[in-house]
């Protein structure tokens, strides 16, 4: 299903898009040398709450993971990537976190996530990862205007990653998103320009490039959720929802 939101739906998705990054600068702030993954979950938990917002993690159960996700924010720890399922881990110092956050407020839900550093390790290989997936984000919002087509998006983040030297996985990219967190149309991290659907005012997207630092391979974790680099390296991961108006793409979820 591809939906195009009026006037009166943009607003409520401007609404939820900024409750989205403002939960997720709070959580970034907060994340520190000590803390604990599940006090992530339980932080994001109570904010969506005193929102008046909801989950779209919680009752998640689509077919590649395990069950209902039961969890209210993403939490990828080095190696972990995709659908980091909070869990008994205490944050070291130099450790690349990854939160992933999709909440819905007013019938209409939006989705982000950010990749950093936790304390004051900067390793260089890390911090030019991170950057890399927010240059290819900008690259992809940059595409994103009325009558472009989702493989000028995908094009246009699949150069950055490539010229950067790291393997591009397919598998899971961006998507539609509107009064459901996953919608199409599909958003590959590389593509060929020129094809694919025509970009409309209304429509929302997430875009998210994502790399791992040697390996376009992923490995399903024990937990039947988090997914992990095959080779154990290190992972970035950066995300906004988006609308397509008739100037060019609006960004929903800055704090």
């Amino acid at each position: 299903m591809i939906e195009l939101l009026n006037s009166a739906r943009l607003e409520r998705a401007r609404d939820t898009g900024a409750l989205v990054g403002n939960i997720l600068h709070t959580l970034k702030q907060r994340s520190t040398v000590g803390t604990n993954l599940l006090d992530i979950d339980q932080w994001a938990k109570e904010m969506i709450t005193e929102a008046g917002a909801q989950s779209c993690y919680v009752d998640y159960a689509p077919s590649f993971g395990r069950g209902p996700f039961g969890h209210y924010i993403c939490t990828a720890v080095n190696d972990g990537v995709l659908h980091g399922r909070p869990h008994n881990y205490t944050l070291a110092d130099g450790d690349l976190l990854t939160l992933d956050l999709a909440v819905a407020r007013g019938g209409v839900a939006a989705d982000a996530a950010i990749s950093f550093l936790v304390g004051k390790a900067r390793p260089a290989e890390s911090v030019a990862m991170i950057e890399t997936t927010e240059r290819a984000l900008a690259a992809g919002i940059a595409a994103a205007k009325p009558g472009a087509r989702i493989g000028d998006l995908s094009h246009a983040i699949g150069t950055v990653l490539s010229k950067a030297g790291y393997p591009i996985n397919t598998e899971f990219g961006g998507h539609g998103i509107g009064s459901t967190m996953h919608q199409d149309p599909h958003v590959a991290n590389t593509g060929r320009p020129g094809r694919g659907y025509k970009l409309r005012p209304g429509l929302l997207l997430a875009l998210e490039p994502w790399v791992m630092a040697d390996t376009a391979t992923l490995v399903t974790d024990a937990d039947g959720w988090t997914l992990r680099s095959a080779t154990g390296c290190r992972t970035a991961h950066s995300e906004h929802t988006i609308a397509i108006t008739d100037s060019g793409a609006e960004i929903l979820t800055r704090p």
